[in-house]
């Protein structure tokens, strides 16, 4: 594996960047690497482990995969054609290759059913969120389709499942400054200029739970769940919103966060069509509150 250091960084050596990049490796999982000899630089020498962090540098290095805990559910498609396909990915499963979860991810499951090794993701859904992704079949048409979310021409429409607060009042439109520091799992809200701007609706309630449909006009890291917990009513299932929880066993998928990318509707780049796709999967704390309080998988 090769990595290019990044330019922008605060990092002493290589190796506080490798520890830093690679969170899912495990503890002493890189010491052990530079130990051995294999993390080396473009002459093939090995790098010591207080060689000093030298920004645009390569180094490379094998790392065995870990082994990964199956995710139970399929990955859907709902529209495939000769330039994109579009799946309702499960919750639990990545978008595509990072840190721990490389073959458990949407992206590699669908260049294996599918056939289409040049299948990549437009866009990224978080590993916790369920709903519709898009992908693209030809590279030389990747960047137009990316290019669609990155000019916020894409409309995306979730849903959510969150405690019930009768005294907020809704409709409303929540704007903030959300910023997202390396190394630490949640984000936050800050003082300054609103980078994030969300548009919640209600969506019905009953039983001291609320249904909610969000509409974000931007995508900032964690953006609906930093939202609707700082309305107080943060999203069932949330690990990280309004505190950090101890993680979950892995193949633990008993409560899922209750959030869904519900919607996608944009006009193809490439064929001029207007598309509007919709996920067919169900929050199961709305769907089977029984379940979801017992903690049924």
């Amino acid at each position: 594996m090769r990595v290019r250091l990044p330019y922008e960084g605060a990092w002493g050596t290589v190796r506080e960047h490798l520890v830093a990049r690679l969170t899912g490796a495990g503890p002493g999982v890189v010491e052990a690497m530079f130990d051995a000899g294999q993390v080396v630089g473009a002459d093939g020498r090995a790098v010591a482990p207080d060689a000093p962090y030298e920004p645009g540098r390569y180094v490379w290095f094998h790392r065995d995969p870990p082994a990964e805990v199956p995710v139970p559910f399929p990955v859907e498609v709902v529209h495939r054609d000769e330039h994109i396909v579009v799946a309702d990915k499960p919750h639990f499963l990545a978008t595509t290759p990072r840190g721990t979860h490389v073959t458990q991810t949407a992206l590699a499951r669908l260049r294996h059913e599918l056939g289409i090794p040049t299948l990549t993701a437009a866009h990224r859904l978080d590993r916790l969120t369920a709903g519709l992704v898009l992908f693209t079949v030809r590279p030389e048409e990747r960047g137009a389709y990316q290019t669609l979310f990155r000019d916020r021409a894409v409309r995306k429409e979730y849903e959510a499942v969150a405690p019930y607060d009768p005294s907020l009042a809704l409709p409303l439109t929540v704007r903030s400054r959300i910023v997202k520091e390396r190394g630490i799992p949640a984000a936050r809200e800050v003082e300054g200029e609103p980078n994030a701007v969300t548009r919640v609706d209600p969506a019905g309630h009953r039983d001291g739970l609320g249904r909610y449909r969000l509409v974000p006009e931007t995508g900032q890291t964690h953006q609906l769940r930093v939202h609707l917990s700082a309305l107080g009513v943060p999203i069932l299932g949330d690990p990280l919103y309004p505190r950090v929880t101890p993680p979950v066993p892995a193949g633990d998928f008993r409560r899922p966060l209750q959030l869904l990318a519900r919607r996608l509707e944009f006009t193809d780049p490439v064929t001029g069509v207007e598309h509007a796709f919709t996920s067919g999967r169900t929050l199961r704390a709305w769907a089977s509150p029984r379940e979801w309080s017992a903690g049924t998988p």
